[in-house]
């Protein structure tokens, strides 16, 4: 899979500490991937979810978000937002 971009994963990983190394290890497993659909993507990681058009990691325990979209075709995963869980039950990445 192409990641665009790696920079919104650094920019998380500066923003919550905690995240250091989580973060590398999704997308080392993400970007050896070929994924083709949502099932695809439980195989490597099982807690993922489908909000809308997006698909949604749990990150370090359920503590953090990875928001992305995902066009299977190309074989791109679009970053949008790495949250809290917190912020992410406020849904204002819906918007």
């Amino acid at each position: 899979m192409h990641i665009i971009s790696r920079k919104a994963l650094r920019d998380a990983e500066q923003q919550y500490r905690e995240l250091e190394g989580s973060l590398d290890a999704w997308y080392r497993i993400a970007k050896a991937a070929s994924w083709t659909c949502l099932n695809d993507v439980r195989q490597t990681w099982s807690s993922t979810d489908a909000v809308d058009d997006k698909t949604v990691f749990n990150i370090k325990g359920n503590k953090y978000r990875l928001i992305t979209k995902i066009n299977y075709r190309s074989q791109t995963i679009f970053i949008k937002a790495v949250l809290t869980h917190a912020d992410y039950d406020k849904e204002v990445w819906k918007k």
